[in-house]
């Protein structure tokens, strides 16, 4: 009878343990960016989303070099929020002087380039975007 007792508080506690850590994981830590990709055939895809207040929406996207990327970003209210690109191993795209609604240059390198969109004021509000991004 003992050992039932003790079988079953082990179970219980192992239980409680495992809701916690759930619980962490689900909130703790930073989330992964979603992955852009393009339908079978495409060469471009449209991403709407919502920003607030200090929040970031983070995009990955992978291309080859010599390709040339195309980002439109059109938001509500207008100029709301604005995008910043990375390349390849964090490599500065040269776009954070400014907010940025429109890119198009051909890529330096290969590899995972890091999209972020954002409000560009850390106060409240609210953003409502459609960015499109082709890849030639």
């Amino acid at each position: 009878m003992k050992i039932q007792c003790l079988r079953a508080s082990v179970a219980v506690a192992f239980l409680f343990v495992s809701i916690a850590f759930t619980g962490v994981a689900q909130h703790g830590g930073k989330a992964e960016p979603n992955r852009i990709e393009f339908k079978r055939g495409a060469t471009s895809t449209t991403i709407s989303g919502v920003v607030r207040g200090d929040e970031q929406a983070e995009y990955v996207l992978s291309a080859k070099q010599g390709q040339r990327l195309v980002i439109k970003l059109n938001n509500t209210p207008a100029k709301s929020s604005c995008f910043d690109l990375t390349g390849p191993d964090g490599a500065d795209m040269g776009l954070e002087y400014d907010c940025n609604w429109n890119y198009s240059k051909p890529l330096p390198a290969t590899g995972d380039y890091f999209l972020t969109v954002s409000r560009p004021s850390q106060a409240k509000g609210t953003s409502r975007y459609r960015m499109t991004i082709t890849v030639k």
